[in-house]
């Protein structure tokens, strides 16, 4: 059972030992994750030349309960919209912040503008640094 839902920002900081890593890893242990922060992860790491073939273990080392973005959960991150564009957010943050609402969890991240939107929408934002 997962204890929060985690965004691409801090499982990056944990793999890369950035400031906030060790309250990263913490909450790691037992996050959800949504499926379009899941290919985040992949692309960024692809990007930072993880090879393609490692990919697979990089991914299962993580242990991460990967969710789908289902129709529901993609409404859900789309309304969100109108309150999280002025912080600039992305659709992979509100798909993460929109499950993490859905599964009544907190969001853990590493991106302080989430703060400034988690009372207008509704969900506890956790940030590791």
């Amino acid at each position: 059972m997962p204890i929060c839902v985690i965004d691409t920002s801090a499982v990056f900081a944990d793999l890369n030992e950035e400031t906030g890593y060790e309250e990263a890893r913490r909450w790691l242990r037992d996050a959800a994750i949504s499926a379009i922060n899941l290919q985040e992860i992949v692309s960024k790491a692809l990007d930072k030349g993880v090879p393609a073939e490692g990919m697979s273990e990089l991914i299962a080392a993580l242990r991460l309960d990967v969710r789908p973005l289902d129709h529901n959960l993609a409404l859900a991150a789309g309304l969100m919209r109108d309150a999280t564009k002025r912080v600039g957010l992305s659709h992979g943050d509100r798909a993460c912040l929109a499950l993490a609402k859905k599964l009544d969890l907190p969001a853990v991240t590493a991106d302080r503008a989430w703060a400034e939107v988690a009372e207008a929408i509704g969900v506890e934002v956790v940030l590791i640094r």
